[in-house]
């Protein structure tokens, strides 16, 4: 393995450091949370998580948490991400890869819209009302 030069080396601690932000929950409104179960991992939602954690870092978001679960319960739907938006509804997408990751980014997260047409859950009126 090739030696790192000093500026290599502050570079490369510098995008640890910014991974690391991103999934603390400090001053974060928005949550994303993708299933990293086993049959999520098989159908792609690490490039999904690379891809949020990239689009979201190239947007220059800091108000975004991105952290990962367990199974969501959704195996047919993987890779899954849940989005909890303040004045949205909390939806779950559905067969995210990373094309997708980026749509979320662009229109749910900053365009305050939802997709409707990849969402694959949502919470009943009920536990969103008296929740």
């Amino acid at each position: 393995m090739a030696k790192l030069t000093l500026d290599e080396l502050r570079n490369l601690r510098e995008e640890k450091r910014k991974a690391i932000e991103m999934r603390e929950s400090t001053n974060k409104d928005i949550h994303v949370i993708v299933g990293m179960g086993t049959c999520g991992i098989a159908a792609g939602a690490k490039a999904a998580f690379s891809a949020l954690i990239e689009e979201i870092t190239d947007k220059g978001l800091t108000n975004v948490l991105v952290r990962q679960s367990g199974c969501m319960g959704f195996c047919a739907s993987e890779p899954t991400v849940e989005v909890v938006v303040p004045g949205m509804p909390t939806v779950m997408y559905g067969k995210v890869d990373a094309a997708k990751a980026k749509e979320i980014v662009e229109k749910h997260i900053l365009g305050h819209e939802l997709i409707e047409d990849k969402i694959c859950d949502r919470p009943s009126i009920e536990n969103v009302t008296n929740g």
